[in-house]
Order: C-alpha cells, then sequence, then structure tokens
C-alpha cells in the first residue's frame, strides 16, 4: 500500500511539473514553422486541377455568360479579413451554442440586374456541430470523439465579397 501511495504521488507531482513545463514552452513558438496542414497541393497539382475544369468553364461561359470575357474563375480575400471572418465566425457559433470546427466553401452567382453582371462568386460559411452533441454519456474525462453532423451552422452568417480573377476568366497562376 505504502509504494501504491508513492506511485499516485509521483504521477501527480509528474502531471504538475509536465503542465507548468508546457505552459512555460508554450510562450516559445516564436520562430518556429507552423504545422504543415493536410491537403496541401503543390502549384503543380493547382495546375492541373485549374486546367481540368476548363471544359466546365467553357461549358458555362459559352453557354450561359453573354459578356465579353467569360465569368468568374477565382475569388480574392485579404488575409486580415479571412482571419477576421473566422474569428467572428467562431464567437457567433458559440453564442449559437455550437462548436466551429471548419468553413464550407460554396460556389454561387450574383443575380443579373444593372448593379453588376452576375459573375460567379465563391463564399465561406462556418461548419460545426451543437455543442449538445459534445456533451458524453459515461466517458473518462468527459470526452465525446463523435461530434455529430458538422453541418452548416444556423444562423452564423458567412463571408463573400471578394475581389474576382484579373481578367474574371483568368486560370492559375495570375
Amino acid at each position: 500500500m505504502k509504494n501504491f501511495g508513492l506511485l499516485i504521488l509521483g504521477i501527480i507531482i509528474g502531471a504538475i511539473a509536465m503542465y507548468f513545463y508546457v505552459q512555460q514552452n508554450s510562450s516559445d513558438l516564436e520562430g518556429v514553422d507552423p504545422t504543415e496542414p493536410k491537403g496541401l497541393i503543390t502549384a503543380e497539382e493547382a495546375k492541373t486541377l485549374d486546367r481540368a475544369y476548363d471544359p466546365r468553364y467553357k461549358l458555362i461561359s459559352d453557354s450561359i455568360v453573354t459578356r465579353e470575357g467569360g465569368d468568374n474563375r477565382s475569388s480574392w480575400y485579404a488575409l486580415e479579413e479571412v482571419r477576421t471572418f473566422l474569428d467572428y465566425a467562431e464567437d457567433q457559433a458559440k453564442k449559437n451554442n455550437y462548436t466551429m470546427n471548419g468553413i464550407r466553401i460554396y460556389l454561387g452567382a450574383y443575380p443579373e440586374s444593372n448593379e453588376g453582371q452576375g459573375y460567379t462568386t465563391m463564399f465561406m460559411m462556418p461548419t460545426g456541430y451543437s455543442a449538445n452533441q459534445n456533451k458524453s454519456e459515461g466517458n473518462l474525462l468527459g470526452l465525446s470523439l463523435k461530434r455529430g453532423d458538422d453541418g452548416d451552422i444556423p444562423g452564423v452568417g458567412g463571408l463573400n465579397h471578394g475581389s474576382e480573377g484579373k481578367p474574371p476568366g483568368a486560370n492559375y497562376p495570375q
């Protein structure tokens, strides 16, 4: 019993020491390369994807779009605008009792009007799951691996109004 008590004490002391070590080193991340995200592609792969879209773009531009220069093929957003949107969307998700876990990018089109030419646009919508779905049932430490639907979060707006390509129909890279 004495050895078991020492084991428990050692685990507790080790956990406390690790906590302070991690807290101290988390502020030392300046100058450290960021983690490479999943799904990265090379510039060559981007060109391949872009060129594979050419027949669809031609079909749309030849059959639907009547203006000179074709339709839009890209949207550009300022880095600060995207960061601000992500922070805002995450805050709005929390206020709506959701946990934001990503964004979904949709293709859309502006309606033809006197104000615009009806270009294709891309817009981002936050995705996530209801905070109620995150509650565990008798799970150790209250962690749940099942997150639910991860669908678009109702009641939270998206980001649109990026700048179109120059010219709108330009391929990658611009």
